[in-house]
């Protein structure tokens, strides 16, 4: 049994959290492109269509970016490789939903964090272990690595959505 996941009498694997939900719900916005009007919270996850988190609305976007937070609070960050050089490595809490799997099993896109002048943030304190949550506030725009992760999203107690960009990512 993974975590946050329970098995129901006849075996299946049943979801216990909403996390799950709005990860599958961002899948499922960034996959169509319905009109329904605009919600109340303008970072709301569930808000349709895709662009909707997009200041001015009604961009192009293919991309609904969010963070995961880990059971203590904490952003959850994922390793990738950049796009200038291939021997530096980053981190980033930032990510796009490839696909859903399994119940509540996700491939997940690194986003590429950048700050102004398209610099990538590093968004870890000095020590290098834990994510600097002042460096988060600066940045500014996103692009897509090559590197992906795959999740269980049972393990995590919220998700924010960020914003709606275009990455230019094929599906």
């Amino acid at each position: 049994m993974g975590c946050g996941r329970n098995d129901d009498a006849v075996g299946h694997k049943v979801s216990k959290g909403c996390v799950c939900d709005v990860v599958r719900a961002i899948k499922d916005i960034q996959d169509q492109n319905v009109d329904e009007g605009c919600g109340q919270c303008p970072t709301n996850c569930f808000l349709e269509p895709l662009g909707g988190l997009v200041s001015p609305a009604r961009t192009q976007a293919d991309t609904r970016v969010f963070m995961l937070l880990n059971k203590d609070g904490t952003p959850f960050k994922a390793f990738f490789r950049t796009r200038a050089s291939g021997d530096h490595h980053c981190f980033s809490v930032f990510f796009r939903v490839e696909d859903i799997f399994d119940g509540c099993c996700a491939t997940l896109r690194v986003l590429i964090p950048l700050k102004h002048g398209d610099h990538v943030a590093d968004l870890l304190t000095d020590c290098g272990t834990d994510v600097d949550l002042s460096t988060i506030c600066k940045v500014v725009d996103w692009e897509a690595s090559t590197s992906c992760v795959t999740v269980d999203l049972n393990c995590f107690c919220a998700v924010q959505c960020i914003k709606d960009v275009f990455l230019g990512v094929c599906d």
